[in-house]
């Protein structure tokens, strides 16, 4: 790993370069990690062309130390911003970076007001995803570990198949869901499971209710496991089937979508935008009449975060290439009745898209 934190350092001092800037300020948690490899939910890191300080309260000091060995650590006050400008000044920062997505109003002016009080030449300068494009291209530990996670979904996805019937509550199904991804290995799950029947399904993020599933509707099952702090997000529906047969439009209309992610699937090529990629899909579902009910865009990237760049939707600009790992979930919503929505997680290697979960059919 510490090859990693030194080669993802090398990539932001190069952009620090590019935008004239002497160093980064970053407080955003993911962003912590993947840069420094530490785990702790307080502490800011302070990078420049040739410091790498990670500064954190006396709680996190000995955890910093161990799993942060490419830093400088730098013990700060938790209530007290006073530490920054003295920081900033002793690495000879003039133009900082900072995380704009993540530093609030109040952040901002404390952090200001601490420069100002010693007469400080800092400027902060506002950044915005400069450490998510970095963190867009996966490496192959990090598509390893997502793998892994994606594996267990799967095998979540079947031990549901096997305990679900009809009169089973929402919330039961989800327990038993999460139990068995927490006993296979996964860490604290990204996202709460999601178990919506019926009516429900046409809820793109329903939770879990005290409403019990019934023969011939669909049940749409999202969920995602996490390994090494890296997620994984997968999505099926399925229909409890009474004897004399199915519902004919859960059909019709699962077959839908499963030709959508299909074209996508098999369309998404090194180079692809994300706005051609959502196209492939939105098309077949706007030929079959239900365009107006796909509302959500293709797919998201995944990582560290359950959501992150590049995003896969109508309006995307992100250019994929190899090493992107993100998701493909088209999916129809209909008021009243339900919907269905499947989802996989996949990674572009040599121009074309690999399956990191078993592709549903």
């Amino acid at each position: 790993m510490a090859s990693n934190i030194l080669s993802r350092l090398q990539k932001l001092r190069r952009n620090l370069a590019d935008n004239a800037l002497d160093g980064m300020f970053v407080s955003q948690e993911d962003n912590r990690h993947y840069l420094s490899g530490f785990l702790g939910t307080a502490g800011s890191l302070l990078i420049t062309a040739r410091e790498a300080v990670l500064a954190t309260d006396f709680r996190y000091i000995e955890q910093a130390g161990i799993q942060a060995p490419d830093y400088r650590i730098v013990q700060i006050s938790a209530t007290s911003p006073d530490w920054f400008a003295k920081l900033t000044a002793d690495l000879n920062i003039k133009r900082l970076g900072f995380e704009a997505g993540d530093i609030t109003f109040s952040r901002h002016r404390q952090l200001s007001e601490s420069i100002l009080g010693t007469n400080s030449q800092l400027e902060l300068v506002p950044t915005e995803g400069t450490v998510e494009a970095i963190r867009m291209v996966k490496e192959p530990e990090e598509i390893e570990f997502m793998s892994s996670a994606a594996g267990i979904a799967d095998k979540a996805v079947e031990h549901a198949r096997k305990v679900i019937h009809a009169g089973l509550k929402e919330k039961e199904l989800a327990w038993e869901i999460e139990k068995f991804m927490r006993e296979s290995g996964s860490q604290s799950l990204p996202f709460e499971v999601i178990v919506a029947s019926g009516p429900n399904a046409a809820l793109p993020h329903a939770r879990p209710s005290e409403r019990r599933i019934g023969n011939n509707e669909p049940v749409v099952i999202d969920i995602g496991a996490r390994i090494h702090g890296y997620c994984s997000d997968l999505t099926r529906t399925i229909c409890l089937e009474e004897p004399n047969g199915g519902d004919p439009k859960f059909k019709q209309v699962y077959a839908i979508v499963l030709k959508a992610q299909s074209a996508a699937i098999t369309g998404i090529t090194k180079g692809t935008t994300g706005r051609d990629a959502d196209a492939l899909a939105r098309k077949i579902i706007e030929d079959a009449g239900y365009g107006k009910a796909f509302g959500h865009s293709l797919g998201h990237g995944v990582g560290l975060d359950e959501h992150e760049q590049p995003c896969l939707g109508p309006n995307s600009k992100d250019v994929l290439t190899d090493n992107m790992v993100f998701t493909v979930e088209p999916g129809i919503y209909l008021s009243g009745w339900g919907g269905i929505r499947i989802e996989d997680l996949v990674v572009l290697e040599n121009g074309k898209i690999r399956p990191l979960s078993k592709v549903a059919k």
